[in-house]
């Protein structure tokens, strides 16, 4: 590797390590090392065909000239997407710092308290919004949060419902098209028949379970469904309301006027188009659904001193536990994007949120008054910031003409329908300029507008009366001073890849480079609305082809579809494709998949999902999948076989000699093969899905291909899949996408979240075939040398026949448990004290850890990081020959917190040293986790969900 190119600053040992790193596996080079753990019959004849490498400085002078081919003209598309204004506060402190971005979804709490407080924050703003006294900590789009509503209603009809079976699910024809159309790919597979009509007009019965309604509905009416939710309530149906957040401000709540859950997105809230994404939908619902509601909650608990601490909440509902019990598969969730959002609010205050609602409202009653004096009917009656215009004798092409050639974008509904839909952004100059786009088509004098008509015309049955973030957070922090020291205040009580190694295995906390992510805050990329014009788009679509293809190529598939915003939802559409398949050749009935007992929990929720019977497959005590038990399986079910689901390398960290005869089998058997891609950063330029005899395999690009984890989200699923299989790739409604026999949306937006892919694209590019080959074998010699580090002190579980792992390993610490009473969470908790994340805890086998490197960590970390586990197994010694007390050790009370160490007392019976700086290096940069260990089953005993109200705050008298 050159000393200038990109590959020699992302990976992470440096030449001179690597011959000592070399020398601790026991092999003379890495080619040695890479035969001795990749099968030879799936490794790559050549390198990978990929178009031209780029340096960092010259990517970015390409990524310009793409960006330059998209056109960002004042859009008024609606849809659910408008142009934002992000508070500068936040870009910079939050979505361009890596020690938000780069952090890890909070399982261990106590290093991980100020994304928890700003997920609290989150919740809070939209159970006051909605009017609702539960939230969670956000979903991956609008569209997809009310398929939940749908799933989580269907699972919890009453006793009565589900004897009548009553399935019918009614959605309202003026939901948003990409809500109806996920919807439809959702319901099907789990025994739902949707029907859609016009709420104003259609007849319930019993057989109906539930319904969805929009608010403001698609074409911007604000409907009063008053009549609609009493007649939903004497047939014991539950609804939903997909609502419009910033609307919120100003109309009355859904949870005020009956409905059970309310979903939505809240990219309103300062977060830019994208493309599309990522943006952090919203979901919130009554109390008695708080076991039931989809995703993750933060809750309020105690630590071990009584002190108030934040963890995530219900964790029983994690996919990894529930697995084939799941009535969802949602693993992740758009955390940064919530922290923005949430951050929004807190830095606008009620007040802000109120006069910007206010604003955007009295700009349509501007324009309104306006195009109603030359003419227009506006045919919606009521409105928050939508207009709905009949033209008339004016067709709707002569106004797109003029509209584009002065840079703007509307909806154009029909040839003599306009929708306009006003934003945050919207100014008396540009509502002028609209008039005189509308005056210009009628060929009259424009009603110019002087001013704002600060009127509001939504009707008073309708407008909001209740007050709404009347917490302390909400109304503290509103100048650029206040808000920037409390984001970091917040940033300091969180662990992550800015301070130090985060080796969770499956999970890949690789590098997130700088120069990939400067891209995302370029307003050519950020600016740019999922359904304006594809002559606008023009980078974006580049971009995109470039990336499918470069995909394609890695996987060695066919084709790819890019529009799974996550893991889970890849897992999804790559078994939907496959039951398409299995539908087009006469075979619909093929329901069986089955599912190593290793797999990762969401395989078996997604394949329940996608309407399938989950069979389980033994794995053999080395690990690997037990090839005679997945044959008499397959064989047995050979009739109704759709699938197998593995994850390769194998979930125990080894790649499997036998998976070319797995995947044979299944193809006899009449079955497909989806290949979980949790571990490709072990296979990219070295083997691949394709090559192995795979059909489809999902890529999580926030662990292989440098998408940052976020806290949590964004992430990105796309799905690659074999020639058979790509005319069944995902469609959308309003965007040609997929193949041409494709299945409907698998998410809200054409593309998934777009604006990520940047990031991807940039890691791809700047690294080449030749660097990403590379960087899967520094992570292969990586994780070996660990494992060579640790051989003696502690048991790697699962090998190959040469004793080697792939780039993650299985850990056992069950043993400590009999000598030393010590559990592997006190493992996990005292690695905070060595200022370390701890590795992926008793997934897949308790009372283990998995440890992966990835190949961005240099030998002097991971000499730090391995020095830290051999000193904390020192001390578990000293407890098992007694030199500790068994009861009262570093271990057992980690992780130890500044509070501890400064107190004047200190009645442990060892040093305060020993607690806080066991090893040199800790005191160079110490991190002090922010609370002891967490209370799990007390936050759950005591579920609050939301911050605290004012008057908590109040001096008692």
């Amino acid at each position: 590797m050159t000393t200038d190119s990109f590959a020699y600053r992302h990976i992470g040992p440096r030449e001179e390590d690597v011959k000592a790193m070399l020398t601790a596996v026991g092999v003379d080079s890495i080619e040695e090392l890479i035969n001795q753990t990749v099968p030879k019959d799936i490794r790559l004849k050549g390198e990978l065909n990929l178009s031209d490498t780029f340096g960092e400085s010259e990517y970015l002078s390409r990524i310009r000239d793409i960006a330059r081919k998209n056109k960002v003209f004042k859009t008024y598309i609606g849809l659910g997407y408008h142009p934002t204004i992000m508070p500068g506060v936040i870009q910079r402190n939050i979505l361009e710092n890596p020690g938000w971005y780069t952090a890890y979804t909070p399982y261990q709490a106590e290093i991980a308290q100020g994304r928890l407080e700003a997920l609290l924050n989150f919740q809070t703003m939209i159970t006051d919004l909605t009017g609702l006294p539960i939230a969670n900590a956000s979903l991956l789009d609008e569209s997809t949060a009310a398929a939940e509503a749908m799933a989580m209603f269907f699972a919890g009809r009453s006793r009565a419902k589900k004897k009548a079976d009553a399935n019918k699910f009614f959605v309202s024809i003026h939901c948003l098209h990409q809500n109806i159309d996920l919807l439809k790919t959702r319901a099907e597979p789990i025994g739902v028949e949707l029907v859609i009509g016009d709420h104003r007009d259609f007849t319930l019965s019993d057989e109906y379970f539930g319904a969805l309604l929009q608010y403001p509905a698609s074409d911007g009416e604000v409907f009063d469904y008053t009549d609609f939710m009493k007649d939903a309530k004497d047939h014991d149906m539950q609804v939903a309301v997909a609502a419009d957040i910033m609307s919120l401000a100003l109309l009355t709540p859904p949870g005020e006027w009956g409905a059970d859950a309310v979903v939505g997105t809240t990219q309103r809230f300062g977060i830019p188009l994208g493309f599309g994404g990522p943006h952090a939908a919203y979901f919130a619902t009554k109390d008695e659904y708080k076991r039931a509601i989809p995703g993750r909650i933060i809750g309020v608990t105690k630590d071990k001193d009584g002190n108030n601490a934040l963890r995530m909440a219900l964790q029983t509902r994690e996919q990894h536990i529930k697995r084939e019990k799941a009535t969802s598969n949602i693993c992740t969730a758009q955390v940064l994007l919530a922290v923005m959002a949430g951050m929004y609010a807190v830095y606008h205050g009620p007040k802000g949120l109120k006069n910007i609602a206010k604003r955007i409202h009295f700009s349509a009653v501007t324009l309104d008054e306006a195009l109603r004096k030359m003419g227009y009917e506006r045919t919606n009656e009521s409105f928050f910031d939508t207009l709905k215009i009949e033209t008339g004798d004016i067709s709707t092409e002569t106004i797109r003409e003029i509209a584009l050639e002065k840079e703007y974008n509307f909806r154009f509904i029909d040839s003599h329908t306009v929708g306009i839909s006003i934003n945050e952004n919207t100014n008396l100059e540009a509502i002028n300029e609209i008039i005189s786009i509308f005056a210009e088509a009628k060929e009259v004098e424009a009603a110019e507008a002087g001013k704002l008509l600060e009127v509001n015309v939504i009707p008073e049955s309708l407008q909001r009366q209740s007050e709404y973030l009347e917490q302390t957070i909400f109304n503290s922090f509103h100048s650029e001073t206040d808000m920037m020291r409390y984001i970091k205040l917040l940033e300091r009580k969180d662990l992550s890849l800015n301070h130090s190694m985060i080796p969770l295995g499956s999970c890949t906390m690789k590098l997130n480079a700088a120069t990939e992510m400067i891209p995302l805050s370029w307003p050519l990329f950020a600016n740019i609305h999922p359904f304006a014009p594809k002559e606008q788009t023009g980078g974006y679509l580049e971009m995109i082809s470039e990336l499918e293809r470069d995909l394609a190529e890695i996987t060695g598939f066919h084709s790819v579809s890019l529009q799974p915003n996550s893991g889970a939802q890849g897992e999804y559409a790559g078994l939907m494709v496959i039951q398409a398949y299995h539908k087009s050749r006469g075979e619909g009935h093929r329901n069986v998949t089955l599912i190593p007992s290793s797999a990762h929990g969401t395989n078996p929720a997604s394949a329940i999902m996608a309407g399938m019977k989950v069979v389980v497959v033994k794995c053999d005590e080395l690990g690997n999948i037990d090839v005679a038990d997945l044959k008499a399986k397959a064989e047995q079910y050979k009739d109704n076989l759709s699938s197998l689901m593995i994850t390769y390398p194998s979930t125990h960290g080894v790649f499997e000699e036998s998976v070319k005869e797995i995947t044979s089998i299944i193809h006899e058997n009449g079955g497909q093969v989806y290949m979980d891609g949790a571990n490709m950063n072990a296979q990219v330029g070295l083997t691949s899905p394709g090559n192995i005899g795979a059909d489809v395999c999902h890529l999580n690009l926030h662990k292989t291909f440098a998408i940052p984890h976020g806290g949590g989200g964004p992430g990105m699923g796309p799905i690659g899949v074999a020639e058979h299989l790509a005319s069944f790739l995902p469609g959308h409604p309003l965007v040609k996408t997929g193949g041409k026999n494709a299945i409907s949306a698998i998410s809200a937006a054409p593309y998934g979240s777009s604006l990520v892919l940047i990031i991807s694209y940039g890691y791809i590019k700047m690294l080449g075939p030749i660097g990403l080959r590379k960087s899967t074998e520094f992570a292969i010699l990586n994780a070996n040398y660990i494992k060579s580090q640790l051989e003696g002190n502690f048991d790697v579980l699962y090998t190959n026949e040469k004793g080697r792992v792939a780039h993650e390993m299985i850990v056992d610490c069950r043993p400590f448990k009999k000598s030393a009473g010590i559990e592997v969470v006190d493992i996990a908790k005292r690695l905070m004290d060595y200022g370390y994340h701890a590795p992926t805890v008793s997934f897949p086998v308790a009372g283990t850890v998995m440890i992966e490197p990835t190949e961005s960590e240099s030998k002097l970390e991971l000499d730090r990081f391995c020095s830290a586990l051999l000193s904390i197994r020192k001390e578990i010694e000293e407890i098992a020959n007694g030199e500790a007390d068994k009861e009262n050790n570093p271990l057992i009370n980690a992780p130890h917190t500044m509070g501890m160490l400064t107190a004047d007392e200190w009645n442990l019976p060892y040093s305060r040293q020993k607690a806080a700086f066991p090893l040199e290096y800790i005191a160079l940069n110490k991190f002090w986790p922010d609370v002891r260990r967490v209370d799990d089953a007390y936050g759950d005993r005591n579920l609050v969900c939301t911050c605290e109200p004012m008057e908590s705050y109040a001096i008692n008298s």
